[in-house]
């Protein structure tokens, strides 16, 4: 019993050495501009720019790859490899460099090319992400790590995703589904309505999602809205507006998700509370 009294201290030391190690997040560096969009033509190549900002008073070593992105209104997000979903343009860049050690209170640049493929079949957005990460000091694939020293801590790694996104011209159909609607209690008291809205067309869509209600009699009770989402082809997303200032009693919600151009999408539902 004492080998193992003393077994378990030992456990509890090393555990109490490793939560009093200084948590290595690489919060010095900071991306511009998250998303880069561009209307291009088949058969065209177009270069764009990544500034990444080291705001630390130590250099900071980053990388860069390359990931698809899917997302869905249940919260998932996928981050796939690069080049495998249906209109991913991962295999339309090349980017430089890979890797690289900014200054202190310095910023370098990632140059990229995108070349948009000759081919007469490709309709709507196509999009990917480039992904910058941090590399601490204690981790193993750092350059700047001293030799044959041994570093321990708990190691929380950051990165930044930035949208590549290609569309070809004006082309590819605007269809907009919506998929779910459900009146939830809000922490508190309250009630929110969730709107589940699915991009089934071959362009993104960025629409802002309005809600107007009505009373049984067909009167305009108010207007409500949600932040505009961006929505690829094949993904969807979840809007949440928050209707508590309405008291209990029988409505008619006309949903209406306004694209900011000639596309406007709607639905109508009856709540009741």
């Amino acid at each position: 019993m004492v080998k193992k009294a003393q077994y378990l201290k030992f456990i509890l030391f090393l555990i109490s050495i490793l939560l009093l190690m200084v948590t290595q997040v690489e919060a010095g560096v900071a991306v511009g501009e998250l998303s880069h969009e561009k209307n291009a033509q088949i058969d065209e190549t177009y270069q764009g720019t990544i500034f990444i900002s080291n705001n630390d008073n130590e250099p900071q070593e980053v990388k860069i790859y390359q990931t698809d992105y899917l997302f869905f209104s249940d919260g998932t997000n996928i981050y796939g490899e690069p080049g495998k979903d249906l209109r991913s343009n991962a295999n339309w860049i090349t980017f430089s460099p890979h890797r690289l050690i900014i200054p202190p209170k310095n910023t370098s640049a990632v140059n990229y090319r995108i070349n948009v493929p000759d081919d007469k079949s490709l309709v709507g957005t196509y999009w990917s992400m480039l992904m910058v990460e941090g590399i601490s000091k204690s981790s193993p694939e750092t350059a700047t790590e001293e030799e044959g020293k041994v570093q321990l801590g708990i190691r929380t790694v950051i990165r930044y995703g930035i949208q590549l996104v290609t569309h070809i011209g004006n082309t590819g159909n605007r269809e907009l589904k919506f998929t779910g609607a459900n009146l939830l209690a809000k922490e508190g008291g309250g009630r929110i309505l969730q709107i589940d809205l699915e991009n089934t067309g071959e362009r993104w869509l960025v629409p802002l999602l309005r809600v107007e209600i009505y009373d049984e009699d067909g009167n305009y009770i108010g207007r409500f809205e949600s932040s505009k989402m961006r929505i690829y082809p094949g993904t969807s997303v979840c809007h949440k507006i928050d209707l508590s200032s309405l008291p209990g009693g029988k409505y008619k919600a006309l949903v209406v998700a306004d694209n900011g151009d000639e596309y406007v999408f709607g639905a109508q539902y009856t709540l009741k509370f």
